[in-house]
């Protein structure tokens, strides 16, 4: 290697601050035309699970009347979330914030491909070739994740939370706070959930992780995955529990055929056996 192509550390140091840079151009750009946006975003999406004609209820509706669970699926059809105000500056920072995260979640698949750019000089060829593909999966997991917290998650939290009283006496209010906090933390956090399946490849691929242990620990898993799914969605109905159950634990299972069967493990029963030339 030549002097020309060597790097020193304050180069890639550099190098680096000139991607972060260009991140934060993209990202500024993005929430600019978010925060002009945000009105009707807000209106139409972010408040939307606030209403009895959320496609998530009235789906349920439809599933209540066809198995008869109605107490269980149905939604009462006045059903409405009050959100209110308290701060006095509370609307503008939430304008703010809600751009920025907007932002961060339009702008995902940018912020890993400038990453990508600066990390790819340093791989061999048959690695680029993995990342690639890793990126494109990488994505596509992230905005499923965000899809089911907000059509599934999401909904059936509030649906729950917002109508639960201790006392009759107790009006059931919801802070704009609040509401936006639980909002985009739970639709990042099962974004970045269900990134799991590629961090399970990417830990097989150097050898941390194989089959068998997703074998042997698979109980443990179901039980794990099961109080995760009663957390994120503190209803009392096991169909409800099920829904949120299902795609955690599909996630274990993608997980578990993206690592490599370990020589000396019992799943090599599942690959045909290869004959060195």
């Amino acid at each position: 290697m030549t002097t020309d192509q060597q790097m020193s550390f304050w180069d890639h140091l550099d190098a680096l601050r000139r991607v972060l840079f260009r991140i934060l151009i993209v990202m500024a750009v993005i929430a600019v035309a978010s925060f002009i946006a945000m009105p009707w975003v807000f209106d139409n999406v972010i408040m939307a699970p606030c209403s009895a004609s959320f496609p998530t209820y009235e789906l349920f509706d439809r599933l209540a009347a066809a198995t008869g669970f109605t107490d269980e699926l149905a939604t009462d059809p006045d059903f409405k979330v009050d959100i209110v105000s308290i701060e006095l500056a509370s609307q503008l920072f939430i304008h703010l914030s809600a751009a920025c995260w907007t932002a961060f979640v339009i702008g995902f698949p940018v912020i890993i491909y400038m990453l990508w750019g600066f990390i790819a000089p340093a791989l061999y060829e048959h690695e680029r070739k993995g990342a690639v593909r890793a990126f494109f999966f990488g994505n596509v997991m992230f905005y499923l994740g965000v899809a089911t917290g907000y059509f599934l998650i999401f909904p059936l939290a509030v649906r729950f939370l917002a109508g639960y009283q201790l006392s009759e006496a107790i009006r059931p209010i919801v802070s704009l706070d609040s509401y936006m906090d639980n909002f985009f933390m739970l639709l990042v956090m099962m974004g970045a959930v269900f990134e799991l399946p590629l961090l399970a490849w990417l830990m097989g691929k150097i050898g941390v992780l194989n089959r068998s242990f997703f074998r042997t620990y698979r109980r443990h898993a179901i039980v794990v995955l099961l109080i995760v799914a009663a957390v994120i969605t503190p209803t009392g109905d096991p169909f409800t529990l099920f829904l949120a159950f299902l795609p955690i634990y599909a996630l274990w299972e993608m997980s578990a055929r993206l690592v490599p069967v370990a020589a000396d493990s019992d799943d090599t029963r599942e690959c045909p056996a290869t004959t060195p030339t």
